[in-house]
């Protein structure tokens, strides 16, 4: 008796090729409607399963192998007397390779033309049961649920016999596969229905290792779908490091808004502007801290011609990424053969969560995607800011945003002048800030200032106003808020409230 082999699979690929390599290896098939279908157009002797169910596809193919004779015939343990037996008496042939996958739910949930009637029929109901059924009797049954697992299946296949360690890594690969899909629904359910998420589901695919994570002595891969993001087209594989800066980067920039640069080393800003041209943009960003951005990721809003070329050739980068670059840019750009090159596929924005491990656990929260809006600012000081002051400030108060805390940030004419990140207290951010932009030869006079948080004393913007500046946005919210702005009165000089604060740890 030939062995049996049941396909029936959304996704085609390969399965020509590899049903034939069963039918070389003495296997029957039994397959459902469109499946069928194909393999007979190619000339497949194929058994239908209603043909062994003796029930028709029903309900528009919503039930078609939910049926004892098909189950029967993946669950029962052959060198059990018992199952043997009911088996006999049932007429259940054995099958004993299952090759199934399931309707393409998550490119339909993708596909923003997709109704919610359309999304939900995609939810596929025989074939998990199917899978998980091959998969917890792995010791008979060989389930594979991806055209990757074909050619290796077959080869091994042609030596004679199927290992109990390959039918054992497909069984995990089984459920692994459907873990993934059932919790790509119930995420989808939860947000379509409006329901309090309950549990937090992580089931990504491993795209790749990296070689390894923060320091050497620590392993890395990258899980999911980052190559959605972002396409890498020239120098060395990215790091771990490497992506953890290009997010930070990209996610500042598209802040900044349009004829944007920012420079990012190790997650904080060495430079940022905005200007009327890209080159400008990157000349700006490049003055605030041109050291820092040695071995830098710089990242743009628009596409880089040749001139911004040329120039980012002039030191050594990390990590350049555009949206685009001209062909002439980039034939510029690939004389450094290690620096990496990427496109910026699609916008980094959305309905992302923040996670952290813990013990016991993870923290999770929201991304800090809240935006300033003019209305709600909050002039506090009788010095009201100029117009080009207030664009400074708001400019200033994005960059602080994506700054470590305690973050302190002068900016003037929609460039960053001096960025002081990570310190235990404001002073200490507001003295390294004005060193590094002393160190480069910027002047602070008559620049504007940003603070993440509320200054707890009336110190924390003095010392900013000694630094030069005529103009500070701060979230307000301290139980001295009037002694700092009896500060900024006395010195004269602009204080604005967004009443909202941006820690970033």
């Amino acid at each position: 008796m030939k062995n049996l082999a049941l396909v029936s699979v959304s996704d085609k690929t390969k399965i020509m090729e590899f049903v034939k390599g069963l039918v070389k290896n003495n296997f029957g098939i039994i397959a459902t409607g469109n499946t069928a279908k194909k393999l007979k157009e190619g000339g497949i002797e194929v058994t239908e399963i209603s043909d062994i169910t003796a029930f028709p596809e029903i309900f528009d193919g919503r039930v078609k192998t939910l049926h004892p004779k098909i189950f029967g015939g993946i669950l029962f343990r052959r060198e059990n007397k018992s199952d043997q037996k009911q088996a006999d008496e049932n007429e259940i042939t054995p099958i004993n390779v299952v090759c199934v996958n399931l309707y393409p739910f998550v490119k339909t949930v993708e596909n923003p033309d997709s109704t919610r009637e359309q999304i939900i029929e995609n939810i596929d109901i025989g074939g998990p049961s199917l899978i998980r059924a091959s998969a917890k009797n792995y010791n008979y049954v060989s389930v594979l649920t991806s055209p990757d697992q074909y050619d290796d299946f077959l080869d091994e296949l042609d030596t004679g016999n199927i290992s109990d360690e390959t039918r054992q890594k497909l069984a995990a690969d089984a459920f692994s596969h459907t873990a993934f899909y059932d919790t790509y629904i119930a995420n989808y359910l939860e947000k379509e229905f409006k329901l309090s998420q309950t549990h937090i589901r992580i089931n990504y695919p491993k795209e790749k290792e990296l070689r390894y994570g923060e320091n050497p002595h620590q392993k890395a891969a990258i899980y999911g779908n980052f190559q959605k993001y972002f396409e890498p087209f020239h120098g060395k594989e990215l790091s771990y490091n490497n992506i953890l800066d290009l997010v930070a980067a990209v996610e500042l920039v598209e802040d900044l808004g349009e004829t944007s640069c920012a420079i990012i080393k190790h997650n904080n800003p060495a430079g940022a502007s905005t200007r009327n041209t890209l080159l400008e943009a990157y000349l700006n960003a490049l003055k605030g801290d041109p050291v820092s951005a040695f071995g830098g990721i710089v990242t743009f809003t628009s596409t880089i011609d040749v001139e911004v070329a040329e120039k980012l050739n002039e030191i050594f980068l990390e990590i350049v990424c555009a949206p685009s670059f001209t062909d002439e840019a980039i034939k510029i750009l690939m004389k450094k053969r290690d620096r990496r090159l990427l496109k910026q596929l699609r916008p980094l924005k959305g309905n992302r969560s923040i996670l952290k491990n813990i013990p016991g656990g993870i923290i999770a929260q929201d991304v800090d995607d809240i935006t300033v809006i003019n209305n709600k600012l909050k002039i506090v000081s009788q010095k009201k800011p100029a117009n080009d002051e207030m664009e400074d400030l708001l400019f200033a108060w994005k960059i602080a945003k994506h700054t470590r805390s305690n973050a302190i940030v002068f900016a003037k004419d929609k460039a960053a002048l001096g960025v002081g990140a990570g310190q235990m207290s404001r002073l200490d951010s507001s003295k390294l800030a004005k060193m590094k932009a002393e160190e480069h030869g910027l002047d602070l006079t008559n620049s504007v200032a940003a603070s993440d948080a509320f200054f707890p004393f009336a110190d924390g913007l003095e010392e900013i106003i000694k630094c030069g500046a005529t103009a500070v946005i701060q979230p307000g919210g301290s139980v001295r808020d009037a002694e700092v702005i009896d500060a900024a009165n006395k010195h004269n000089i602009s204080m604005v409230f967004t009443g909202i604060r941006h820690f970033k740890h």
